[in-house]
């Protein structure tokens, strides 16, 4: 298996990530965590629904970053693997993950088998 391509791979996945996660967000260094930040366009002087709509703002950018570090985790998680020389290796099995599944999730835990465990 090529690993060098799909660390490669990985780690511009990686830096996509993290540049989305800083747009709307600042990392923690505290809790190890992304945590939201208001929109900067919706600071100021508020009424009762602009302030109802930066509620919903936040709430949805809290959303997108919990999705995102999920995403990261994973990400950083096949990138110790591959360093540890268990890349592509199923978690549950123990057999080979299938390289196209790879190629459509490079931080793939499992092969086609045991995707759904």
């Amino acid at each position: 298996m090529n690993t060098i391509h799909f660390k490669d791979t990985l780690l511009a996945e990686k830096g996509s990530l993290e540049q989305e996660l800083r747009s709307i967000a600042i990392f923690n260094t505290e809790t190890n965590i992304w945590e939201a930040t208001p929109d900067q366009d919706m600071v100021g002087e508020i009424d009762d629904n602009d302030a109802a709509d930066r509620f919903e703002d936040f709430e949805g950018r809290s959303g997108m970053v919990t999705t995102l570090q999920s995403r990261l985790s994973k990400v950083d998680k096949a990138l110790i693997k591959i360093e540890e020389g268990t890349y592509g290796i199923c978690e549950i099995g123990g057999e080979k993950i299938e390289s196209a599944r790879l190629e459509a999730n490079p931080s793939a835990k499992t092969c086609k088998a045991h995707m759904n465990d």
